[in-house]
């Protein structure tokens, strides 16, 4: 199933953000595998972070001169963040771009599998704890409606998607609609009973 969602993601025309003040960052989006069913890996945000506290994200962050790109960008961070080294994941593509709407950031998503189990380790100072989601979970049709957020005194209104206790929206949400909408038709719904 990787090599289809390879294909897909080399084939067609990614969605660029240029032209607009916005830092740039990268994230990883990473998969694996448990007992045969797709999952995604999140993290909650530290308190500690300067932007995004105590929020559901991606492990990754603004690209720095070094990076050499979107994709080491996003391994770098992801290394730093939950200790992935980056010669253990096999990066499949890029999907489009996002903006922060609060923190204008232009977020680059690479999605890439990463080995499972793994030996995760947590950057304390910006991660709180790693969140693994069935697949099956984000792709059920009560997921990732529409619904207003509020936070800091301000209501956000885009796509969330619930898990557990667990509420992932703004620009996490649309990453993950875009990654949805490019599965729907590549990856089938895994059996929700598989889940961590």
């Amino acid at each position: 199933m990787e090599e289809q969602l390879r294909e897909l993601l080399s084939k067609r025309t990614r969605l660029v953000i240029n032209g607009e003040q916005l830092r740039h960052s990268a994230v990883l989006v990473p998969l694996l595998t448990i007992h045969e069913a797709y999952h995604i890996l999140f993290i909650k945000r530290s308190q500690q972070v300067e932007h995004h506290k105590g929020e559901i994200s991606f492990p990754g962050g603004v690209c720095e001169k070094d990076d050499e790109g979107f994709e080491k960008t996003a391994l770098r961070e992801a290394h730093e963040e939950v200790g992935i080294q980056p010669q253990d994941v096999v990066v499949l593509g890029m999907v489009d771009d996002i903006k922060t709407v609060s923190t204008r950031y232009r977020v680059t998503p690479v999605v890439g599998v990463i080995p499972y189990p793994y030996a995760f380790r947590i950057g304390v100072d910006e991660v709180d704890e790693i969140i693994i989601i069935p697949l099956s979970q984000l792709l059920d049709e009560n997921n990732g409606r529409k619904e207003p957020i509020v936070r800091q005194g301000k209501t956000y209104t885009g796509s969330v998607y619930h898990y557990q206790d667990y509420v992932i929206w703004g620009a996490t949400a649309r990453i993950v609609k875009k990654v949805l909408t490019l599965w729907n038709g590549v990856i089938p719904p895994a059996d929700t009973n598989n889940s961590p």
